[in-house]
């Protein structure tokens, strides 16, 4: 597969990364341990060199799997986690954000164990924390980084704003945010921000939450425990809605002999030489179809026709519950 690097920071991984939370939380129940495990070895095996991780999936489940699967191939892969969550020790659940230089240390101390590594490669603040000035933030990654627990700072659903004020103290490595054919708000701030200042870009759900490919529609019902449930673009009435865009991706995918995923990550792949969509899977052959994408090159005719198309489409609902969406683009 071939490589990016992230930004100006020297950080050069895999063009698709894998998402490794759905294999632990998030999606419905978690993933049989040695499944996981034969997951994520079996996306090495096709190249990808980048996995994102962090404390929240599970919670800790997630990083212990991903550190047991990866523990052979130190030195050959690169390793993203993620601080800022309170989590209660006992019951595992979720309290709000804390992002005070204390904890982000003990959460460093913690991940380097659970990921069984000595160095984390890549470490994102979850979400911006408005009790902690950014610069704090950043200060105490940039000591973690002089002290060698970590190589690379990274800001996760951060505004434009914070991005600059991060950047000034430590140099942001990389931004992890949604991005997608049918959530394109980065286009407006956030990706001429990055390009400015040199930041990598690594989308999450750059399949829709598996929306784009097709697999879903109306009827599809989710599993109690899956977050899709209680998302508002997922509303019945929402996917009916937002079933042109899929059946638009479908017609693309057949003139290149694809799938509907591999024209949406191969479009995401298009957009900047600096950007890697992380796709999440628990399924190897849905594994393949990702990173066949990487092979797959858009034309700009055939980018321009996706654009003119797309932009006839408005995408339903929002694409989080109101208090979630309160926790983004600070």
């Amino acid at each position: 597969m071939q490589k990016r690097t992230l930004g100006n920071s020297g950080l050069e991984v895999s063009a698709i990364g894998l998402g490794c939370m759905g294999l632990s939380f998030g999606y419905g129940p978690a993933v049989d341990h040695e499944q996981g495990i034969a997951l994520i070895r079996s996306a090495i095996e096709r190249g990808v060199t980048f996995f994102d991780t962090a404390e929240v999936y599970g919670p800790f489940m997630n990083e212990e799997l991903v550190g047991e699967a990866l523990a052979p191939f130190k030195g050959e892969v690169a390793i993203a986690t993620k601080f800022g969550f309170k989590i209660d020790p006992e019951g595992g659940r979720l309290g709000g954000l804390d992002s005070r230089p204390a904890h982000i240390r003990e959460v460093a101390e913690a991940s380097l164990k659970r990921l069984k590594i000595d160095t984390i490669d890549l470490f994102y603040q979850h979400r911006v924390d408005p009790e902690v000035p950014i610069e704090d933030v950043a200060g105490t990654v940039k000591e973690l980084i002089r002290e060698g627990k970590v190589k690379h700072f990274g800001l996760s659903e951060a505004g434009a704003q914070t991005i600059r004020r991060a950047h000034a103290v430590q140099p942001v490595t990389a931004l992890q945010s949604e991005y997608s054919l049918w959530w394109r708000e980065p286009e407006a701030e956030i990706l001429p921000t990055l390009e400015e200042l040199g930041i990598g870009f690594v989308p999450f759900s750059p399949l829709g939450k598996g929306f784009l490919t097709g697999a879903i529609n109306e009827n599809t019902t989710f599993d109690s425990s899956d977050f899709r449930n209680i998302v508002p673009r997922f509303k019945p009435e929402a996917r009916k809605a937002n079933q042109t865009l899929v059946d638009l991706l479908g017609q693309i995918a057949a003139q290149k002999q694809a799938t509907s995923a591999q024209i949406a990550l191969a479009w995401l792949l298009a957009q900047k030489p600096w950007i890697v969509p992380i796709p999440g899977t628990t399924k190897l052959h849905r594994l393949e179809e990702n990173v066949g994408a990487a092979a797959i090159s858009l034309t700009p005719g055939e980018l321009g026709e996706i654009e003119s198309a797309v932009a006839k489409i408005t995408v339903e609902g929002a694409r989080y519950p109101e208090h979630l969406q309160k926790l983004v683009g600070r």
